[in-house]
């Protein structure tokens, strides 16, 4: 039979590995952290209109509102995707494979909905946050958050 001091051990036990656990950094997030926080209006991307639509921008697009930390990791810019009519996904630009296997940092390309390194030849899947789908690649881009009003997007990360 449980008692009070057993569950309350049980509790605090679960609390501590919850804890543990959401804050434990993404192991396939290679690409370091750095300040990613800008807002853009999707009239100045006429791409962005269309489901399917990319688009690379950096901090030298003169046409995002405050474009301070819109360059990604190493200023290799961002992409924005919009999966759907009202959801739009943001990736670092560096190729996380180049990265982590060659120590090099590589630009991505987008091609349509996927994005190509030219250096290691892996594929990543725009539509599916950034997943390697064919090359050497094992790692996803790295994800940034979006928010969408129905015309300003916001991308970010923490």
């Amino acid at each position: 039979m449980l008692t009070g001091s057993k569950i309350r051990v049980f509790f605090i036990s679960s609390l501590v590995v919850f804890l543990a656990v959401s804050c434990e950094r993404n192991k396939n997030d290679v690409i370091p952290d750095v300040l990613v926080d800008f807002t853009l209006d999707i009239m100045d991307y006429p791409v962005l209109e269309a489901t399917t639509g990319s688009v690379i921008v950096d901090k030298n697009d003169t046409r995002i509102l405050d474009r301070r930390y819109a360059g990604g990791f190493d200023d290799n810019g961002i992409i924005i995707y919009r999966s759907m009519e009202d959801e739009f996904l943001a990736y670092d630009r560096t190729c996380p494979h180049d990265y982590a296997v060659n120590d090099l940092i590589t630009k991505v390309n987008i091609d349509f909905t996927q994005a190509l390194c030219p250096k290691c030849s892996t594929y990543y899947s725009l539509f599916s946050f950034g997943t390697p789908v064919e090359g050497p690649g094992r790692y996803q881009l790295k994800n940034y958050k979006t928010s969408f009003d129905g015309r300003y997007l916001r991308v970010w990360n923490n």
